[in-house]
């Protein structure tokens, strides 16, 4: 299938692009009334999703913010234990049976 500036998007002979303006004289009216009614549902769909898009972001933010400070919290906790500083090692005793 040929993908020109006259064929985007999958564009065909069996399902051409419909110009309102050209193509008014074979458009009935219940076609227009169906072409709006599309049109307002997949505009509430696109701020559906765009309100989606936003909290999946928040909460991505938000937890990728509570990792970060999981992380450096632990690094920082770890570099204030001092008991292993003074830890001295045990002298090696060998039995003898």
């Amino acid at each position: 299938m040929e993908m020109g500036p006259d064929n985007q998007l999958g564009q065909n002979k069996a399902m051409p692009k419909v110009d309102i303006i050209k193509d008014a004289t074979k458009l009935k009216s219940t076609d227009l009334i169906y072409m709006k009614r599309l049109e307002e549902q997949n505009f509430q769909r696109a701020i559906n999703v765009q309100k989606y898009r936003k909290a999946n972001s928040r909460t991505a933010i938000g937890l990728t913010l509570g990792v970060i400070g999981i992380y450096v919290y632990t690094i920082y906790s770890v570099k204030q234990e001092k008991f292993l500083d003074d830890f001295e090692v045990p002298e090696k005793t060998i039995e003898k049976t």
